[in-house]
C-alpha cells in the first residue's frame, strides 16, 4: 500500500496520514498492543509518528522509541513537541535532548512548539534554528497557532523556516478553513491535523453514528473513520495524524488513502457539517 505524500516547504515528502500518540504509553498493560499498532502502521506506510514531551510525561515518547527500534531510522519521520514553558534558551536544549533519549534517536525530523506561551517567540525561533544547526532537529514548526499567532511568528521567522502548524481539524471542527488554512496555503505551508477522528470527547460518537457519513462510508465500502480521514486529506496539503492503539485500526487508517471522495460526497458533508462563514476561535484540546 502506497500512502500519498504531502510536500513540505523544503521539498521533503511525508505521508498524508501519520500516527498520533496522545494517551499512548500511559497504561503498562497496553504497551504490547500499542507497540504492535505503531509497527503495523509503519508496515502499511504510516511512517510519520507524532508525539510530545507532554504526552504521559514522556511515556508516549518512550513507547515510540521501543516500537521503532527494529526500523531504519531514515525511513521514519519523527515529530515531537516542546512545552511552551520549556521553549526558551534556559530549557529547550535539555527538553529536546530528553525527547531524543526517550525516542532512542539522534535527531527529530520535526520539532514543534506545542502552543503559544510566555517565552518570547523571537527567543524560541532562535533556539529552534540553533537546534537545526546542531543537528538535533531537521526542521521546526508550531502547534495550536491561529492566524494572529502565525502573523506574529512571521515577523521573527524571516527566512520562512516554519514547516507547519499542527491544529485540531475534522469535519465537525472546520473553523481553520475560513482564514488559517487559506493563509497557510498562500505560503505553501502544509497543515497537520490532530484529532482527525474527533478523539477528544463525546463528539466522536455523534460523528460515527451520523447518517450522512455512514451512507458515504457504505458507498465506498469503508468505515466512517476512513471517510473522516479521506475528508481531512482530500487535498494534498494536509497531514492527518489519527491516534490508534489497535493494530487493526492502524491498518484501517492507512487504507483510507485509497478513498477518493467525490464532489457529491463533499457536497453532502458540507450540508451536514457546514464550512465556516466567519472567523471562529481555534479549537484546542
Amino acid at each position: 500500500m502506497r500512502v500519498k505524500k504531502v510536500l513540505l516547504k523544503d521539498g521533503s515528502a511525508v505521508p498524508s496520514i501519520g500516527q498520533g500518540t496522545w494517551k499512548l504509553g500511559e497504561d503498562p498493560d497496553s504497551e504490547k498492543t500499542e507497540m504492535a499498532a505503531l509497527r503495523e502502521g509503519i508496515e502499511h506506510g504510516l511512517t510519520l509518528i507524532d508525539t510530545a514531551e507532554m504526552y504521559g510525561e514522556g511515556r508516549s515518547e518512550t513507547l515510540v522509541g521501543k516500537a521503532i527500534r527494529e526500523y531504519d531510522r531514515d525511513s521514519l519521520f519523527l515529530v515531537s513537541k516542546v512545552l511552551p514553558y520549556n521553549a526558551g534558551r534556559n530549557h529547550i536544549f535539555d527538553s529536546c535532548e530528553a525527547s531524543l533519549r526517550r525516542l532512542n534517536t539522534d535527531y527529530l525530523d520535526l520539532y514543534l512548539l506545542h502552543w503559544p506561551g510566555n517565552v518570547p517567540l523571537s527567543e524560541t525561533v532562535d533556539c529552534m534554528e540553533e537546534l537545526v544547526s546542531r543537528g538535533l532537529i531537521r526542521r521546526w514548526g508550531v502547534s495550536n497557532f491561529d492566524c494572529e499567532d502565525m502573523k506574529h511568528l512571521s515577523s521573527y521567522d524571516t527566512e520562512g523556516h516554519c514547516a507547519t502548524d499542527q491544529v485540531l481539524y475534522h469535519v465537525a471542527s472546520r473553523g481553520v478553513e475560513y482564514d488559517l488554512l487559506p493563509m497557510m496555503r498562500s505560503i505553501k505551508m502544509p497543515m497537520m491535523a490532530y484529532c482527525p477522528l474527533a478523539q477528544a470527547g463525546s463528539l466522536r460518537d455523534g460523528l460515527f453514528s451520523d447518517p450522512v457519513l455512514r451512507r458515504i462510508a457504505e458507498e465506498h465500502e469503508a468505515t466512517v473513520a476512513q471517510i473522516l480521514l479521506a475528508f481531512d486529506t482530500r487535498d494534498n496539503d494536509i497531514i492527518a495524524i489519527p491516534r490508534s492503539g489497535n493494530p487493526k485500526h492502524a491498518v484501517e487508517n492507512a487504507s483510507a488513502v485509497e478513498i477518493q471522495l467525490s464532489n457529491h460526497d463533499i457536497e453532502l458533508i458540507d450540508r451536514e457539517f457546514p464550512a465556516p462563514t466567519s472567523r471562529e476561535p481555534l479549537d484546542i484540546v
